[in-house]
This record gives C-alpha cells, sequence and structure tokens, in this order.
C-alpha cells in the first residue's frame, strides 16, 4: 500500500512539474487555470533558483520508508519518471539554468497569449 502511495506520489509529481512548465497554454482552453498556474509557476521557479527540496519529495520517501523499501521496485518508474524527477548528476549551475529555462519558456507562452489578447 505504502509503495503505492509513494508511486502515486511521485506521478503527481511529475504532473506538477509538466504544469509548471507548459501549464500557460491551458489558458487558450480556461482563463481561469491562470490563478492556479502563476503561484505553481512562481514555486518552481523558486524551487530551482534556490535549490529548495519540494514538500512531494519528503512525502514521496516517507511512503517509502514506510513500505520498507530504498526506492521504487517497478521499473518503469524507476527508470523513467524518478530519472526525470531527480536526475543524478543535478548541480546548483543546471538547476539554475532549469529555473532561468522555466522563466523564459512561461515568458514566451504568456507574451503569445497576450499577444493574441487570448487572456
Amino acid at each position: 500500500m505504502y509503495e503505492f502511495l509513494a508511486t502515486l506520489t511521485l506521478i503527481i509529481h511529475f504532473l506538477f512539474i509538466i504544469f509548471v512548465i507548459f501549464g500557460g497554454l491551458l489558458l487558450f482552453v480556461k482563463r481561469w487555470i491562470f490563478f492556479f498556474h502563476i503561484p505553481a509557476f512562481i514555486y518552481g521557479v523558486y524551487v530551482e533558483l534556490t535549490q529548495s527540496i519540494c514538500p512531494l519529495t519528503y512525502l514521496e520517501n516517507y511512503f517509502l520508508t514506510k513500505a520498507n523499501l530504498a526506492s521504487y521496485s517497478t521499473s518503469f518508474i524507476q527508470k523513467y519518471l524518478y530519472a526525470i524527477i531527480y536526475p543524478i548528476n543535478l548541480t546548483e549551475k543546471i538547476q539554475i539554468i532549469l529555473g532561468i529555462s522555466l522563466l523564459i519558456i512561461n515568458g514566451i507562452i504568456y507574451g503569445f497569449i497576450i499577444k493574441r489578447k487570448k487572456f
């Protein structure tokens, strides 16, 4: 049960990251997404630029500990999702680059939305 909860938390973590990066595109569908995306985006930039740890990481580790596991036993989860969320060679410099990339990507998305007057 705890491994399932850890896996579910990891999947939610992955979806949150995707939302932070590309959630601005959802404004083409529903404008109210803005009120959820901007705080998530700001938090994502904060985490990357300050090398903070997301609370979902602590929750995942808690569930793994409760399941008496050091890591996920499902190969897909371990090989793909975990590697995307927690890259092995992640350094402070790479995190800063990711934070700046996040600003640029979302700047382009929001700039395009504002230019098209979709917001």
